[in-house]
């Protein structure tokens, strides 16, 4: 052990204060970047993220776990996962209605095409977090549990709940030129 330090309540919780704070600051950061690069896109994103931070802190609460510094890192782990996933998606059907003029197989091709990225991202995170869930203790097994089930409420959100916004969007305006 290099170092060790003992924390009083009151500096702890401090810090957990100023954790939420940064998350809830990034988290609006986040959503404003997303709806200004992607318009209506990113309005979806934007709902998907919201959905997923709803699933994520959701199944926290059945598990009754404790807000820690470790678990907010993986909510905000968690937030960069799903917003990388759905930029990587957006950008691709933005380069596939470049190539393709018909909105509905240029939505089908991106999400094809992103779904390699996208799971790999996140399969491998799953991973890492699984493995620092049974090497890890206390606060690190804290983090892994998070960012594990953040990963999973990721992938849901992001291919089931996402994906039918964004397909109901492209369906209705198949025969209109879709600027994203």
């Amino acid at each position: 052990i290099i170092e060790e330090r003992t924390v009083g309540p009151d500096l702890g919780k401090d810090s957990i204060d100023a954790g939420t704070i940064a998350l809830i600051i990034g988290f609006v950061l986040v959503i404003l970047f997303m709806f200004f690069k992607y318009r209506i896109f990113g309005l979806i994103a934007d709902f998907a993220l919201v959905v997923n931070l709803f699933l994520l802190i959701g199944v926290l609460t059945i598990f009754e776990a404790t807000l820690t510094l470790p678990g907010i890192a993986g909510i905000i782990l968690t937030v960069g996962m799903a917003v990388d996933a759905n930029v990587l998606i957006y950008e691709r059907i933005k380069e596939e209605i470049k190539i393709e003029k018909n909105n509905v197989i240029a939505f089908d091709g991106g999400y094809k095409k992103a779904q390699t990225a996208v799971l790999d991202a996140n399969i491998t995170t799953l991973i890492a977090a699984t493995i620092l869930f049974f090497l890890g203790s206390g606060p690190v097994k804290g983090f892994a549990v998070t960012l594990g089930i953040g990963i999973i409420s990721t992938l849901f959100s992001v291919y089931y709940f996402a994906r039918h916004l964004t397909s109901s969007f492209v369906f209705k305006n198949k025969d209109k030129i879709i600027s994203i």
